[in-house]
């Protein structure tokens, strides 16, 4: 006969069983987890977002980036504008000259560059990829001129006359004008601050994103895209003063922003020059 204790013994306890039931109930919610991801991912396409219809108009950067979007220096300090300049240096060291004639095409301006046989999207295969895809144009350090950084290594800084570069985000696939006209940028000053901001420069000139580097085709597929820049330099701002900035991009197919999205196409930020 096998006594009480000896069954006891034998089987598993109630706390025992609790926990054999939570594992095996966690484990098949982890497996239901993985596959459900697994299948999702199968869905996605690795050249080309799913869906695109809230990207109308792109959002704008600027550079250097300050806190909160406000870049306050003085120009007799140098350590209040030596971390701008650095920002500045890294950002623009793959627009080098000899870098973009090694890697990017020399491409005619003011039309699109349009790759119909690249890999844009629905490759059969990773193999096949790396042989198709898309080209870039070369957008060269020396096209901002004055905002360079070669002909004057502090960017104006040193003189109270900063540049500002202007990035617009990339948008898979976006054309950003039509009939040969390049959008440009313009940046103003909020009414009450009009007279201190200035005269404005713009490089290249008239401040175009050239629709050379139009479309753009991802970043996996096109790996050594240059996004294209505008830089704004303040030739005579005011001076130990507050000056709220806003550059917004002008084009014939992009909509300006909306209540729901008043920053799509422009950005804002205060620059303060100090003298002392």
């Amino acid at each position: 006969k096998i006594t009480n204790k000896e069954k006891r013994e034998g089987s598993p306890s109630p706390p025992g069983l609790i926990l054999l039931f939570y594992l095996v109930f966690y484990l098949f919610l982890a497996g239901m987890f993985v596959l459900t991801m697994y299948i999702m991912l199968l869905t996605l396409d690795d050249y080309k977002p799913t869906w695109q219809d809230r990207l109308a108009t792109p959002g704008m950067m600027i550079r250097p980036k300050g806190d909160q979007l406000e870049i306050t220096f003085s120009v007799s300090e140098t350590e209040s504008w030596d971390g701008l300049i650095q920002n500045l240096n890294t950002f623009l060291s793959p627009y080098n000259d000899s870098y973009q004639v090694q890697t990017n095409d020399n491409c005619p301006p003011d039309q699109y560059f349009i790759q119909e046989d690249s890999a844009e999207v629905n490759l059969p295969s990773l193999s096949l990829s790396l042989f198709l895809k898309p080209r870039s144009c070369q957008f060269n350090r020396t096209m901002l001129e004055e905002c360079s950084g070669i002909s004057d290594r502090f960017y104006g800084y040193s003189s109270g006359q900063p540049c500002i570069l202007i990035k617009l985000n990339r948008v898979i696939g976006m054309l950003p004008g039509k009939d040969g006209q390049s959008p440009y940028v313009t940046c103003g000053a909020k009414r009450e601050d009009s007279d201190s901001m200035g005269q404005l420069a713009y490089y290249p000139p008239n401040g175009t994103f050239n629709l050379m580097y139009y479309p753009y085709y991802g970043k996996k597929a096109q790996v050594n895209y240059t996004q294209p820049l505008v830089a704004v330099k303040f030739l005579n701002a005011s001076m130990n003063t507050d000056i709220n900035v806003e550059c917004k991009i002008n084009s014939n197919t992009l909509i300006e922003g909306t209540e729901r999205d008043k920053f799509a196409g422009r950005v804002s930020f205060k620059l303060r020059i100090n003298s002392k």
